[in-house]
């Protein structure tokens, strides 16, 4: 027995600009009942779950592929927790909480996660899938009876319950409070705690600069001090590795760490998976289709959470919730390109600025080769692309070369008014319905979806998959990505990397990338160029090296080991003063040997 979920985007559904395919193609409207029928109010389609067939044949002649319908199992809709309207999303159980323990939820974006984090902080009540009379609290807990989430529930019914919540849209800080970072912290310390978080979060040259003036990083980790600050029963940590690089990741590691020695209930949603392996005792996937519905799996232990994530299988529910599994390449050798064609060869270089320095060993990227950049923040990672991009001028030795450069800045702005098919097409220089291009750039990143929506109301994930796919598809011999990870979930990051490296290899292009999630950059990179310095004050480029030598000087800096997970292949990072971490460490070898 299934129970039928149907679904719409109300953006992409346009009725004004197609010929209402779906209710004139629908099986039971034309039996003369109203399954599909067009709402007078809000000018959009509108569909009766109860009489729906689930055939699909309005899914597919949709146009705008505004409509989603999916059989579920019958069983699931008691297990129904919160719907947000009529055709809207729904989510399907809910997470535990554990005591002294780091809860890591783990699923693509739109899935609901955030809903998940809103209803167990109090902030949304859930109304069990009865949007249109949302039950009373008596009946919440009465669902609840006999489970674990029952006494958390009751809290909140009884505002016993104190949760803090890092929120994911940081910029929001800048709007709500006018002061300085020192007076956002001192406002919420409640534990008397700012000084060893300013400490080791690396916030002491932000604490006099107003909140509106910080930069994406800064802003960040003083949302996870005002968290951590706060004196509550659960705290809540939603993407806090946002805008930071790996050497500020490992200090909100530790802080979230903290927190659950004190015997607190921890939870974060985290798409950096090196991190989330990192800090996370438990791992909850969220699994379904985005934007549509969202079910909670069972909890697992860290690493087989992740690695059942990568696979797409559970097999203690025996669900496939995606068509293929992410596996790693168990291979570090880059000498395939030893005696590749030479795309770019740059002399030593240098960049002087009034407050800050920059110098670049010399080096050479290679036809069909992917160079990683990585390093602190504010050392001159991307002036360093820009000047191999030609769009910084250097000040000492030049560059020859006369191959064409795509660029994808770090920053994106959304402030256009244009559909996104128009973007593309603009990049491609041509259409790009029914294209080679599409087939190869597009679809793999599930971009064919977005072409009718307009980009400033795209999401910051979404804007970062329309401006890779942008750049791509310009026709050049070398593509510049600065943080191309940002705003991405696990499953878009690792789908991102894969089609980079296939294209550039399969066509002969070159490709530079500057991110700061390790394994995305030991998954995409042939090769490597490590930064050092004084961030904001001087930094030095090496020359690019072999990817082995350059993960493990890097990781050496960082004071972390890896190795490989003996199912996935994929990098795993090693509990701190663990034996593995102990003896790589004596041994030299930060990063694993083949």
């Amino acid at each position: 027995m299934t129970h039928r979920v149907a679904v719409l985007d109300k953006e992409s559904c346009q009725t004004k600009k197609c010929g209402l395919e779906c209710i004139k193609y629908c099986p039971v409207n034309k039996s003369g009942a109203d399954c599909i029928i067009l709402n007078e109010e809000t000018a959009k389609a509108q569909i009766d779950e109860n009489i729906c067939n689930g055939c699909g044949i309005c899914v597919k002649v949709c146009p705008f592929d505004a409509i989603t319908i999916v059989n579920l199992a019958e069983e699931l809709k008691s297990d129904k927790i919160h719907q947000y309207g009529l055709n809207s999303f729904r989510l399907y159980r809910i997470p535990s909480l554990k005591k002294g323990q780091v809860m890591g939820l783990l699923g693509r974006n739109g899935i609901g996660k955030s809903t998940v984090v809103n209803i167990l902080s109090g902030n949304l009540r859930p109304n069990l899938g009865n949007h249109s009379s949302p039950p009373e609290w008596s009946e919440i807990l009465k669902h609840f009876h006999g489970t674990e989430l029952k006494m958390h529930f009751e809290k909140i019914a009884n505002n016993d319950l104190k949760a803090s919540i890092k929120p994911q849209q940081v910029y929001n800080l800048t709007k709500v409070f006018d002061g300085t970072a020192k007076e956002l912290l001192e406002k919420y310390d409640e534990r008397n705690k700012i000084p060893e978080l300013v400490q080791e979060l690396g916030l002491q040259n932000a604490l006099d600069t107003k909140i509106s003036e910080l930069s994406g990083g800064e802003l960040q980790r003083i949302a996870v001090a005002v968290a951590a600050s706060r004196e509550a029963d659960f705290y809540f940590f939603d993407e806090p590795s946002s805008y930071n690089d790996v050497f500020q990741r490992m200090g909100v590691a530790r802080v979230i760490q903290n927190l659950a020695k004190m015997e607190k209930s921890v939870m974060v949603v985290e798409h950096d998976l090196t991190l989330l392996d990192y800090l996370s005792d438990f791992i909850e996937i969220v699994y379904g289709e985005p934007a549509a519905y969202g079910i909670v799996a069972n909890m697992l232990s860290t690493k087989i959470g992740i690695n059942v994530f990568l696979d797409g299988y559970l097999p203690n529910e025996n669900v496939r919730f995606r068509d293929v599994a992410f596996r790693f390449d168990a291979s570090t050798s880059t000498d395939e390109f030893v005696m590749a064609e030479n795309i770019v060869e740059y002399p030593a270089l240098e960049k002087k600025f009034a407050n800050f320095s920059l110098t670049i060993d010399a080096g050479i990227i290679r036809k069909s080769e992917v160079l990683g950049i990585v390093g602190a923040n504010a050392l001159g990672k991307t002036t360093m692309m820009k000047m191999i991009a030609g769009v910084e001028n250097i000040d000492s030795g030049t560059i020859d070369t006369k191959i064409k450069i795509a660029y994808k800045p770090q920053y994106l702005s959304n402030d256009y008014d244009v559909e996104v098919i128009a973007l593309l097409e603009k990049a491609n220089n041509g259409g790009i319905d029914g294209t080679t291009e599409e087939e190869i750039i597009l679809n793999p990143m599930k971009i064919k979806k977005l072409y009718n929506k307009s980009v400033k109301n795209l999401s910051g994930g979404e804007l970062q998959k329309v401006a890779i796919a942008a750049c791509l598809l310009q026709k050049v011999d070398l593509y510049a990505l600065d943080e191309p990870s940002a705003f991405l979930d696990v499953e878009d990051r690792i789908a991102m990397a894969k089609l980079i490296q296939r294209f550039v290899r399969s066509y002969g292009k070159s490709a530079i990338i500057i991110d700061h999630d390790i394994q995305l950059m030991d998954l995409i990179s042939d090769s490597l160029v490590i930064f050092h310095g004084n961030p904001g004050r001087e930094g030095h480029a090496t020359s690019p090296m072999p990817k082995s030598e350059g993960m493990n000087q890097f990781l050496r800096s960082l004071e972390i080991t890896y190795r490989r997970d003996e199912t996935s292949m994929r990098p795993r990072v090693n509990k701190s003063e663990s034996r593995l971490d102990r003896e790589q460490k004596q041994s030299g070898h930060f990063y694993y040997r083949n």
